[in-house]
């Protein structure tokens, strides 16, 4: 698979204006990113720019915290596919999983990937690494896969750190070859990008999309 479409060109700050939505869609036309992951009130801004191409929409859930009720997640991702959305990245309820509370972890996943799939959609659980021990990652991973997502994700980027590729291999060791790993956080160069591909990763959320890409390309 070629680089571009290992890539979410992502623009999730509370800052970001209609114009910033329109270049962000425009860098993703031109480079054929895989999606452009934003904020759901810009979903159907970028459904417009982005008519007549396959890059698909991708958007947050529960996000920045997790911390919401699995009912208002379960609204947001109705609301979101409603409005355009073809991928919904939620954050899990990390508050629940480091008080071993497993059942209300499993729901809350169980329950948005039960109204992604009902339309078609793709569900990705953002775990915010940075938060968990090593096991918690690992518990965290079995969840999700056991509740039915497609993809696990590293980090929202709005919390103490990134993505790390010890902990993009540990979650690809432990989910497998049946789900996705999003590496997603802090990557900002081509070999930063490359690192988390060989550790398992199969897309990206970065920020830093046009600048990687033309990193690939000066080296053509």
């Amino acid at each position: 698979m070629k680089l571009n479409k290992y890539i979410d060109h992502t623009l999730l700050k509370a800052d970001a204006t209609q114009e910033s939505i329109k270049e962000l869609c425009r860098q993703a036309k031109e480079y054929d990113f895989m999606s452009v992951c934003i904020n759901s009130s810009n979903i159907e801004l970028a459904k417009e720019e982005l008519k007549g191409t396959d890059v698909k929409i991708c958007t947050v859930i529960g996000f920045p915290l997790g911390a919401t009720t699995t009912e208002s997640k379960v609204f947001e991702t109705t609301d979101a596919i409603e409005k355009g959305a073809d991928e919904v990245d939620m954050v899990l309820n990390i508050g629940a999983l480091k008080s071993k509370n497993f059942d209300i972890v499993l729901r809350d996943i169980s329950e948005v990937a039960k109204v992604a799939h009902n339309k078609g959609k793709i569900l990705k659980v953002i775990l915010e690494t940075c938060l968990l021990e090593k096991d918690e990652i690992i518990k965290a991973c079995q969840l999700s896969k056991e509740a039915g997502a497609d993809f696990v994700k590293t980090s929202t980027g709005f919390s103490t750190g990134g993505a790390k590729e010890e902990d993009v291999a540990l979650m690809r060791k432990t989910v497998g070859d049946q789900m996705g790993v999003k590496a997603s956080g802090g990557i900002r160069t081509l070999e930063k990008a490359r690192l988390m591909i060989e550790n398992g990763a199969t897309r990206l959320g970065v920020s830093a999309g046009v600048q990687i890409m033309e990193e690939l390309e000066s080296e053509n």
